[in-house]
């Protein structure tokens, strides 16, 4: 793994003839079991595996307590949820998680494309096959696995918002992070909804208001305070309204005694509305550079190399 640590440096098909999620374009093995079910798609590097059924049902009644309200500044419209996803879940969610995706990388599909019941990429409106166009065939998109995909839909029932991407990031230590900048991407649409979610190791998230020029001549711009949300696992923050246009948002490093304090989930759902964003999410957060995977035995996300087995299991769905 590169020794570089910023999350921005951190990049990272199916079983047999199977039945269909006619919604998501995913197929489900018959053969699996109710325990270990897993999703798949051609553009998958490997099967996904779902949520267990007790997980699963219990995202489906979240948030675990009613948001806060945090908009005593200007531009800002967030909502706290402390937490979205009780302690005891949390756990049994990042672990699940940690174990079973491809990192780091990005699921999704912008409104102008769909997945059909085959799960190929086709025409929002008229249904025809994109690939002829091109119009993805550099970056081929991937659905949201169902594994997150419980977690979209609850989002969604619990905020009135809408996503088709979800974003997922891992910080191996309080060495990973990110620098300030604010999701505020045209394709993105004007005042963009975005629900971040953290689980595992507690992590500061700051916030700060881009910079205001003064209207009085020659005088400095104008400066906000630095706004600190101490995240646990579990918590989850939507930023709406204008808070993307005129904020910025960051996770610090964390030094010494908490450097070391276990890994934390960065889960992130928003909405595309054009191609041009499915193509740069694609291009910044999976790329062309390895896929990585949880490594049990050595506690350490490493490169994944496809086994027989996974060969075997990664034909593309009928």
């Amino acid at each position: 793994m590169s020794q570089k640590r910023t999350i921005d440096a951190f990049f990272g098909p199916p079983p047999k003839r199977s039945r269909s999620d006619v919604t998501k374009g995913i197929s489900i093995p018959e053969e699996q079991d109710e325990v270990v079910r897993k999703t798949h798609h051609s553009n998958y590097p490997f099967p996904i595996a779902e949520l267990p059924a007790s997980i699963s049902k219990e995202l489906s009644s979240l948030p675990a307590r009613p948001p806060r309200a945090v908009n005593n500044e200007p531009d800002l419209d967030l909502l706290y949820f402390e937490p979205y996803v009780p302690d005891y879940l949390a756990r049994q969610l990042f672990q699940f998680l940690r174990a079973e995706l491809p990192w780091t990388t990005v699921f999704g599909l912008d409104e102008t494309s769909k997945f059909n019941m085959e799960g190929v990429v086709v025409d929002a409106n008229t249904g025809a096959n994109v690939l002829s166009d091109k119009r993805y065939d550099k970056y081929p998109p991937r659905p949201i696995p169902k594994c997150l995909d419980d977690l979209r839909q609850s989002t969604e029932a619990a905020t009135g918002c809408k996503f088709n991407f979800c974003l997922v990031n891992y910080y191996s230590s309080g060495a990973d992070s990110i620098s300030f900048h604010s999701d505020d991407e045209r394709f993105l649409g004007p005042d963009p909804a975005i629900a971040s979610f953290s689980l595992g190791a507690r992590r500061d998230f700051l916030m700060k208001h881009k910079p205001v020029a003064s209207d009085q001549g020659e005088k400095p711009a104008l400066k906000s305070p630095t706004l600190k949300f101490p995240l646990n696992s579990g918590d989850m923050i939507l930023m709406r309204g204008k808070t993307q246009s005129n904020w910025l948002h960051s996770i610090p490093k964390r030094s010494g005694k908490n450097q070391e304090d276990g890994g934390r989930i960065n889960i992130t759902f928003r909405r595309a509305m054009v191609r041009g964003g499915t193509e740069n999410y694609y291009n910044y957060n999976v790329g062309t550079g390895p896929v990585y995977r949880w490594d049990k035995a050595s506690g350490a996300m490493m490169p994944w190399k496809p086994s027989l087995k996974d060969s075997d299991n990664n034909n593309t769905p009928i």
